[in-house]
């Protein structure tokens, strides 16, 4: 059970991150909105769960397990890399929109790095509509984690539900905390990469 634990653990970082921002900007996310995001991300994880353990039974378990570990551990040092220069563009991005040349193509990105985005309509309430929008966005990590640690023979609803609960408790944590870690300007995500790493050599 360690294992389904230390996975809900690590898809929950992300939306603490998230709700202490929300609570940060003074945005509110009713019951409603917090149950749509924690159980669309449980949902996705465990569906990626189960795809991931059918594919198993036509690999061998040697490479089974070598493939996840590699793509665990890719996983958590992208997470790692993306905290970094999340924390580094965001200091940049105050100043506005930031064009960037690829070639002779110029690509324009505009870098807002807000995780209080999905508040569309301004209304400092976040939606079920909008909860659903930030769930569906966020829950490609939850999938690529899910497909890849099928291999370790997972249990998909054990995994689901300990994703819903942490997932409670994530929001609850970040609204409590929100404006002390919002305060340091610094993303934390590269935690859950730390864990997926740590996932990784546990499984």
């Amino acid at each position: 059970m360690y294992k389904e634990l230390l996975l809900a653990v690590t898809v929950s970082i992300d939306t603490y991150i998230a709700a202490a921002a929300y609570c940060n900007s003074g945005i509110k996310i009713p019951p409603l909105s917090a149950a749509v995001i924690n159980l669309i991300c449980a949902a996705v994880l465990g569906i990626s769960l189960g795809i991931s353990g059918m594919l198993g039974h036509f690999l061998s378990a040697g490479i089974c397990r070598t493939a996840g570990m590699l793509v665990i551990i890719a996983i958590g040092l992208l997470t790692i890399l993306k905290s970094f220069a999340r924390t580094l563009a965001k200091r940049v991005a105050q100043k506005g929109e930031l064009s960037v040349k690829l070639g002779k193509t110029p690509l324009a990105v505009k870098l807002y790095l807000d995780d209080t985005a999905a508040d569309i309509d301004h209304s400092k309430i976040l939606t079920s509509g909008e909860a659903a929008a930030l769930a569906l966005a966020s829950s490609l990590d939850s999938a690529a984690m899910g497909l890849s640690s099928g291999f370790s023979h997972i249990s998909p609803f054990a995994a689901s539900c300990l994703t819903f609960l942490c997932g409670a408790a994530a929001v609850w944590a970040g609204t409590v905390t929100g404006k002390k870690i919002s305060s340091l300007g610094r993303d934390l995500s590269w935690i859950g990469g730390i864990l997926l790493i740590i996932f990784a050599f546990a499984g």
